[in-house]
């Protein structure tokens, strides 16, 4: 395995989980969505394994997943926590922008969110987001506290190990459609 000398590997776990839902949700016909690749420079490279030591970020990349779920336009992004409070440094302007952008194109933009030490994942709407980026920009706290969140809002794992995005897409739909429970 590389060793990088970065942090660029954290949330790896969480990755490793969606991009194998992904996967699944593509065989199945339900959504094709890919990972964006980070776009880097090399700067070191073992000769001998030919494995990449030491790169640099080339520019700023958007999203880490986009694509579409039964003809919606979706892009998320995912992230790891390891304690009860969310850091919005976490999350970058770039990023945000994107994320209105794709929803002014008629696209759902969401974050996918895990615990770590709770082993739970979350659903975050995009409006939910920008409530807490928005006190953030305003002023307010630079971070949400995990009793903040939504409770319904938490996802249930498929097959008591695979996480499922689908339920929470089917939710915000419904809430932005004012169809909520």
């Amino acid at each position: 395995m590389t060793t990088w000398k970065s942090r660029g590997l954290r949330g790896s776990t969480l990755e490793d989980m969606l991009n194998h839902m992904i996967d699944d949700y593509r065989e199945k016909g339900l959504a094709l969505i890919q990972k964006v690749p980070t776009p880097i420079t090399p700067i070191e490279i073992d000769q001998k394994t030919r494995h990449i030591t030491l790169a640099y970020f080339d520019k700023k990349s958007t999203v880490d997943y986009i694509g579409v779920v039964q003809g919606i336009p979706v892009c998320f992004d995912a992230k790891e926590c390891s304690e009860d409070t969310f850091p919005l440094q976490n999350l970058h302007p770039h990023q945000v922008a994107f994320m209105t952008d794709f929803e002014k194109q008629q696209g759902m933009s969401f974050l996918i969110i895990f615990y770590v030490h709770r082993q739970e994942y979350y659903y975050m709407t995009y409006s939910e987001m920008m409530k807490f980026w928005n006190r953030a920009e305003n002023g307010g706290r630079k971070s949400f506290r995990y009793e903040e969140l939504i409770p319904e809002h938490f996802l249930g794992k498929e097959n008591m190990a695979e996480i499922s995005i689908l339920r929470g897409i089917q939710r915000d739909l419904d809430e932005r459609d004012g169809e909520t429970d």
